[in-house]
């Protein structure tokens, strides 16, 4: 909240006229006027027995907020989201930064803009300026030292992958060993000890949920990286193997359906088998569609999840059509009849 809405804010808050703040601090009630409009703000000397008549300190009244909420930053965040959608990415970076010089001691605005700005960014065809991805970037160096260690980790983690990519292994490696290995003590397993304790199973439930789904996450993660293991040192047996795994688990534990996809299309990518890679493309891109609610799960029944707008599955199957299309490494599906039919097809959808 800005201080013009501060000073209106409180003042009715007190019940108080524009005439009697004027009377009481010795100006004119056009002045008062003015503050409260945005057009003109208070001497500097009358701060302090402005902030007194209307029961505040100074730093509130100077909009010296450090934090917005979680529910603020995640509500910007989908702004940011349908802005990007709507008016493409240089006006959502824009927003973002002006967002971030607002309030810059906010780790977790700042740590949420640049991880969304990041995949904005990766998915822009032709990318932006280098300078605006540099930009971005930096602002995980900004809350590399944030009081939340979360904050913090997530940032290292975020630079550790920039630095690979820049095959930068020096300092990928000094920033690994700042991450402390896990916990000894796992608190969220503590938390639903102590609600199952209490009887508060509705509580214990929707943890112990949100565990199981992160949970999940990970080991999909863990078998896609087993699987690019046993690609790259040719364990063709094992890589079929563990690429089977992958999708069950994706299909066992009620992950999202493209998920289960992704092993096999990375495999078949890998030892380029064309008819392979469309067998599992096609219902791939169908699987946006038709995205199951997670909650319709009984193993994820107390998770709400953002409901996806109309538009979400073309956006998702003409992103992933383009990254195939421009990857060195499913150019060999460029020559393929399928493929080719396929990018007609979602061409003339979006076209309708």
């Amino acid at each position: 909240m800005k201080m013009h809405e501060i000073i209106k804010k409180r003042r009715l808050e007190k019940n108080l006229t524009q005439e009697q703040i004027a009377q009481f601090l010795g100006v004119s009630t056009p002045a008062v006027n003015k503050w409260e409009k945005g057009t003109s703000f208070p001497d500097i000397t009358l701060l302090p027995p402005l902030a007194r008549l209307l029961d505040t300190d100074l730093n509130t009244l100077l909009s010296f907020q450090e934090d917005l909420s979680e529910q603020e930053v995640a509500l910007f965040m989908n702004h940011l989201s349908e802005l990007y959608d709507n008016e493409g990415f240089h006006n959502a970076y824009t927003c973002a930064m002006k967002k971030v010089k607002e309030f810059p001691s906010c780790d977790l605005l700042i740590l949420s803009c640049a991880t969304l700005l990041q995949g904005m960014y990766m998915m822009e065809k032709p990318k932006p300026e280098k300078e605006i991805l540099e930009t971005i970037e930096s602002l995980y160096e900004r809350v590399l030292h944030s009081s939340n260690i979360s904050i913090q980790q997530q940032a290292r983690s975020m630079l550790i992958s920039k630095y690979i990519n820049q095959k930068d292994y020096e300092k990928a490696e000094q920033m690994l060993q700042m991450i402390p290995d896990k916990q000894p003590v796992d608190k969220k397993q503590k938390q639903i000890q102590l609600y199952m304790a209490k009887e508060n199973y509705e509580k214990a439930q929707k943890i112990t949920q949100e565990n199981l789904l992160m949970q999940a996450n990970e080991i999909q993660t863990t078998l896609l990286t087993l699987l690019d293991i046993a690609i790259k040192t040719k364990q063709e047996e094992d890589s079929f193997y563990i690429a089977e795994v992958a999708k069950k688990n994706a299909e066992v534990l009620d992950l999202w359906e493209y998920i289960s996809y992704l092993p096999l299309f990375q495999l078949y990518t890998a030892y380029k088998k064309p008819m392979k890679c469309m067998q599992v493309l096609i219902p791939m891109l169908k699987s946006f569609t038709h995205v199951k609610d997670i909650s319709t799960s009984p193993l994820y029944r107390m998770i709400k999840v953002k409901k996806q707008d109309s538009t979400f599955a073309k956006k998702m199957q003409k992103t992933i059509l383009q990254s195939i299309k421009d990857d060195e490494e499913t150019a060999f599906l460029k020559n393929s009849k399928e493929f080719q039919t396929l990018l007609k097809q979602y061409s003339s959808e979006e076209d309708n």
